[in-house]
């Protein structure tokens, strides 16, 4: 059986220079040159998802430009910062220095104050991912979400830890490759591809 294609794609840009986790804050979209880029890359007739916040959300809808509403996950969400929401870098690191050097040094299950882990953002999006590999299985799936998000599947794929995982650069509009075959084998086809 043919593997099922999985085409990340990081939302566009939201210009923000602090924490954006849950907070639904919009995309910069009107480099239409770039969308059309990556909208010609993708595959035709894929299914496409998204997460519900609404820079990803308007994103899906951007590069895809069809009729049919791509489908809105929760579980795909970025990792919920909590209190860290809405703060600069700086401002979390004078606010809680132990912990948010932690946070970064040793992800997993160390989670921001009133947030979550790197491991429990990742059990739910492992969970979305699961249900719609078995769903489409051989199919493309095309799924606009987050940074965050994105790097808990390349760390599954290649078999690495939470801190090799946040090495890889994603950027806005950029498309991550993981195919996944029907044992669950997975392999990364590529990493921050930009159109």
């Amino acid at each position: 059986m043919t593997a099922t294609r999985w085409h990340w794609v990081r939302h566009g840009p939201t210009h923000q220079k602090t924490f954006v986790g849950w907070r639904d804050v919009p995309a910069d979209l009107t480099d239409t040159a770039a969308i059309g880029r990556l909208a010609a890359h993708l595959p035709a007739g894929a299914v496409v998802v998204s997460s519900d916040l609404i820079r990803a959300f308007d994103t899906a809808r951007a590069i895809t430009a069809t009729t049919v509403e791509p489908a809105r996950f929760r579980d795909l969400r970025e990792f919920n910062f909590g209190l860290w929401d809405g703060l600069h870098f700086s401002d979390v690191a004078d606010r809680d220095p132990d912990l948010s050097r932690r946070y970064w040094e040793d992800p997993g299950d160390v989670a921001a104050p009133e947030g979550e882990s790197w491991n429990i953002a990742s059990a739910r999006v492992d969970t979305v991912v699961t249900d719609l590999t078995r769903l489409y299985e051989g199919r493309d799936i095309i799924a606009v979400a987050h940074f965050g998000v994105i790097l808990t599947q390349v760390q599954r794929a290649l078999g690495v830890t939470a801190y090799e995982a946040l090495a890889h650069h994603i950027a806005p509009l950029s498309v991550t490759r993981i195919d996944i075959a029907k044992d669950g084998a997975r392999q990364v086809r590529g990493i921050n591809f930009i159109a």
